[in-house]
């Protein structure tokens, strides 16, 4: 089974994230026959990106911390 999302996964992704406020539809075109669908953060979205981007940093931040407290032979 393949790591990467199928056309109808992703889809369901952006209409979830369409359906919060978090994306909305930027432009549609034509390309090679096939509509292709572009898409911007709204500002609720951004938030929430900022948002979970700090959590992550602060994730990172503790687990470099630990990596380094067991690299010194001393536990956190």
């Amino acid at each position: 089974m393949s790591d990467f999302a199928t056309a109808g996964t992703l889809y369901a992704a952006f209409d979830r994230l369409r359906e919060e406020g978090l994306i909305d539809e930027d432009r549609e075109e034509i390309v090679g026959g096939r509509v292709r669908r572009s898409y911007r953060l709204t500002g609720d979205g951004t938030a929430r990106l900022a948002a979970g981007a700090e959590r992550t940093r602060r994730h990172a931040t503790a687990a470099t911390a630990r990596l380094r407290a067991l690299g010194s032979g001393t536990t956190a």
